[in-house]
C-alpha cells in the first residue's frame, strides 16, 4: 500500500521527494551539468502537459526535469540514453511527481498557507551551490550558477515555495503515527515464521521454438521490440599526452642566476644556532624571578613549578628568529643569551612573563655557494620546466578557443596523435568488455558533451601532464538495425516465445492441481521434459539473510497455507508454479523487545501511508487533467523522433 510514497524517496534519483526541494531545484544543483533543451512552445498539442486547479505544467516544464532527472541517472549508468528512459515510461514518471508535487501546492494555496520571500531567502542561502568561496551566500554565484543551468530567479524561488508548502501541509500527518500492540505482536510473530510447499520451474528454454522465425514474425517483433535493441552513444577520441619531456631541451641555468637564488635564499644557507628549552609561563615578572630564585638555590625547575601548582613545557629546537615569532624578541634575545643548562632572565611575552631553561644547544654550519651551486640550479631546472609546461597549457589552450587544430599542436610539439576504438560514456570499448585507456580516464564525463572537432585538453598529472584530445567521430544512441544483430533478436524472439508458451504450460498446472492432481503429476503431464518440482523450507529470518529475494520467494511468503498460484520470473527466463503446503507460526511474548522494535518500525511505515493518502486524496479533491498529446510531443522532442 506504501508504493506510491516510497516511489518518491527510493527513486533512482533519490531528491524527488514531496517534502523537500522538488524537480527543478533539486535535481538542477544535484547536477554539475543540466542540458539545455530549449523552450516547447512550438510542440504539436499545445504547450500544456496537464493542468491542476488553476495550474498550469507547461511543456518547458516537463522537459527540464526530465532532462535533469537523466543527468542524475547518468552518475550511476553514463550509458543511460533518453530513448531508454522515455521507452520505461520514465517521462510518465516525472510528470506524476510533478503533479503530486504541484497538487499540494494547489491546495496549501487554497488553504492560506503561505511561503514568504524570506522564508524562500533563507532557504536559497542554505544550498551550497549559491555560496562563494569563503563558504558564505554569495550573489555572484548566484546569479552564476542560474545563467549556467539555464534557469531564472522566478522558477527556482516558486520551486522552493513548493517545497516549504509541502513541509508544512504534508509533514504533520506522518507525525505521532501509532499502531496497536497487538498489530506489532502479530507482525513480530511473523519473523519467526515457516514455510513449506513445492516450486516447480517452467524453463522458457523447454518450451521455445526449435527453428528461426520467418522473415515477417522477425522484422514485425523487431518493430514491437525496438527499444529493447537500442544502441549506447559511441564516440571515437583523438588524443596524445602532453607533458615537459614534449617541452625539449631547455637553456641552462647561469652562474648570476645561481648567485641570485643564493643571495635570495641566504639565510637557508647561513650558520644557525638552534636550542632546545624547556618553558615556564607566570603572570608576573616578580613570580618568575621567584622561580628563578628557588632554582639557583638547588631545587629543580620541575620540583620547584609543581609545588606552585604549575607546568612547565617543551619546545623543540628553533633558531632565533623562529622563536622571536612564536613568543616575542625579548624572549628570544633572554633564551639565547642563557648558558646551556641555566635558566634565562624573566622576558615579557604574549602569555605572560617567559622564563627559559637551555637544555641543548645545536649548531648548523653554513654554506658556500659553491658548495650548494649544484643543488640550486637543480631547483632551477626544475622550476624553469614547471613554469614552461605553465606557459605550454596556457598557450594551447588559448590556441584551441582561437580554433587551432589539434593536428596543429601535435605537430608543433611533434607529438603522436592515437585513435581509440569506438567507446561508450562508462570507458569501455563498445562490444568488449575492455576499458579505454587509462590516460583517457579523467576525460570521459566532458568527452561526452562536446562537439566532433573540438579539441580539448585536461589534466591528468597536476602540474605535469595532460591529456589533448578530440571527438573524431559520434555514433548517436539509436535502435540497432535489425540486419546487424539479425541472431540477437531470433534469440530474444526465441526466448520470448518460450516464456509465452511457458506460461500457458503454467496455466494448465495450475488447473490440474485445482482439479486435484499433485504438483509433481502436473508437471510430469507436460510433453516437454521439464524439471521435477522442489520442496522448499523456507523461514522469514532466512529470507531476511538473503541478498536478493526473487519473485518466486515474495509469491511464496505472500500465499494462504494449502493454495497453488504461478508467477512469471522475466530476470531467470522461466515461469514458476508454487503450491505452499504448511505455515509454521511460532507464539511470541507480548512484552518480548522483538514486539517494541517491530512496532516502531510499522509507527513509521504508517505514517508514511498516512502522507500517502493525503497526497492521493488532495489529488482527487482537485480538478486535474492530462494533455498526452502534449506529453507525446515532449517524448518525440527528446527522442529526436521530431528530427526524423
Amino acid at each position: 500500500m506504501l508504493t506510491f510514497f516510497r516511489n518518491f524517496f527510493k527513486s533512482k534519483v533519490g531528491v524527488v521527494v514531496t517534502l523537500g526541494f522538488l524537480g527543478l531545484i533539486a535535481l538542477a544543483f544535484a547536477s554539475m551539468d543540466v542540458s539545455s533543451t530549449g523552450v516547447f512552445g512550438g510542440v504539436s498539442g499545445g504547450d500544456r502537459v496537464a493542468r491542476v486547479g488553476d495550474r498550469r505544467i507547461s511543456t518547458a516544464d516537463l522537459s527540464t526535469n526530465v532532462s535533469n532527472e537523466v543527468e542524475q541517472l547518468r552518475q550511476q549508468n553514463p550509458t543511460l540514453t533518453i530513448q531508454s528512459f522515455a521507452a520505461e515510461g520514465g517521462v510518465q514518471s516525472v510528470l506524476q511527481r510533478m503533479i503530486s508535487r504541484w497538487s499540494i501546492a494547489e491546495f496549501a494555496d487554497k488553504l492560506g498557507l503561505r511561503a514568504g520571500d524570506r522564508l524562500v531567502d533563507s532557504e536559497i542561502v542554505a544550498i551550497p551551490a549559491f555560496r562563494g568561496v569563503d563558504g558564505k551566500f554569495s550573489q555572484e554565484a548566484f546569479r552564476g550558477a542560474l545563467t549556467q543551468r539555464g534557469l531564472n530567479e522566478g522558477a527556482v524561488r516558486e520551486d522552493l515555495a513548493m517545497g516549504l508548502l509541502a513541509r508544512q501541509l504534508v509533514t504533520p500527518a506522518s507525525l505521532a503515527a501509532r499502531v496497536p500492540n497487538g498489530l506489532a505482536q502479530r507482525y513480530a510473530q511473523l519473523l519467526g515464521e515457516s514455510r513449506t510447499g513445492s516450486i516447480a520451474p517452467l524453463p522458457a528454454a523447454a518450451f521455445a521454438p526449435k527453428g528461426d522465425p520467418t522473415d515477417e514474425q522477425l522484422q514485425a517483433y523487431y518493430t514491437e521490440n525496438e527499444s529493447r535493441f537500442i544502441r549506447p552513444e559511441r564516440r571515437v577520441l583523438r588524443y596524445t599526452v602532453f607533458d615537459d619531456s614534449a617541452l625539449g631541451t631547455l637553456p641552462e641555468p647561469t652562474e648570476a642566476q645561481i648567485a641570485a637564488r643564493y643571495e635570495r635564499d641566504k639565510a637557508q644557507y647561513a650558520p644557525l644556532e638552534q636550542r632546545t628549552l624547556t618553558q615556564l609561563v607566570v603572570p608576573t615578572q616578580a613570580a618568575a624571578q621567584a622561580v628563578i630564585d628557588e632554582v639557583n638555590g638547588g631545587t629543580s625547575l620541575e620540583t620547584a613549578v609543581r609545588a606552585k601548582g604549575l607546568a612547565v613545557t617543551s619546545v623543540e629546537a628553533l633558531g632565533k628568529e623562529a622563536l622571536a615569532s612564536r613568543t616575542s624578541q625579548a624572549v628570544a634575545d633572554a633564551a639565547f643569551a642563557a648558558q646551556k643548562g641555566g635558566l634565562s632572565a624573566p622576558a615579557q611575552g604574549p602569555l605572560g612573563w617567559y622564563v627559559m631553561r637551555v637544555d641543548q644547544v645545536s649548531n648548523r654550519p653554513g654554506k658556500t655557494l659553491a658548495q650548494v651551486s649544484n643543488e640550486i640550479a637543480e631547483q632551477l631546472r626544475t622550476e624553469q620546466r614547471r613554469e614552461a609546461f605553465v606557459a605550454a597549457t596556457e598557450a594551447i589552450d588559448d590556441g584551441f578557443a582561437d580554433g587551432r587544430s589539434l593536428s596543429d599542436v601535435a605537430d608543433e610539439y611533434k607529438l603522436e596523435l592515437t585513435s581509440t576504438q569506438p567507446v561508450t560514456a562508462d570507458g569501455r570499448i563498445y562490444g568488449t568488455t575492455e576499458t579505454a585507456p587509462l590516460e583517457l580516464a579523467p576525460v570521459f564525463e566532458l568527452a561526452f558533451d562536446i562537439d566532433e572537432n573540438d579539441p580539448q585538453l585536461a589534466e591528468t598529472v597536476a602540474g605535469e601532464s595532460l591529456v589533448l584530445f578530440e571527438v573524431s567521430e559520434i555514433t548517436p544512441s539509436a535502435p540497432a538495425p535489425l540486419a546487424e544483430i539479425r541472431d540477437d533478436v531470433t534469440t530474444a524472439w526465441r526466448r520470448d516465445e518460450g516464456m509465452e508458451r511457458a506460461g500457458a504450460a503454467a496455466s494448465r498446472i495450475l488447473k490440474r492441481v485445482e482439479d486435484g492432481s499433485t504438483l509433481a503429476a502436473a508437471v510430469a503431464a507436460e510433453t516437454e521434459q521439464l524439471p521435477a518440482p522442489q520442496t522448499v523450507t523456507l523461514s522469514r529470518r532466512e529470507l531476511a539473510q538473503q541478498q536478493q529475494v526473487t519473485p518466486t520467494t515474495m509469491l511464496f511468503f505472500s500465499m494462504a497455507e494449502g493454495t497453488t498460484k504461478r508467477i512469471e520470473q522475466a530476470p531467470s527466463a522461466a515461469w514458476f508454479v508454487v503450491t505452499l503446503d504448511k505455515i509454521t507460526t511460532p507464539e511470541i511474548a507480548e512484552d518480548d523487545p522483538l514486539v517494541a522494535a517491530t512496532g516502531q518500525q510499522l509507527s513509521r511505515n504508517t505514517g508514511d501511508e498516512y502522507t500517502e493518502e493525503l497526497v492521493r486524496a488532495i489529488q482527487q479533491s482537485l480538478e486535474v487533467e492530462t494533455n498526452q498529446s502534449a506529453v507525446d510531443a515532449v517524448i518525440a522532442q527528446l527522442t529526436g523522433q521530431n528530427q526524423q
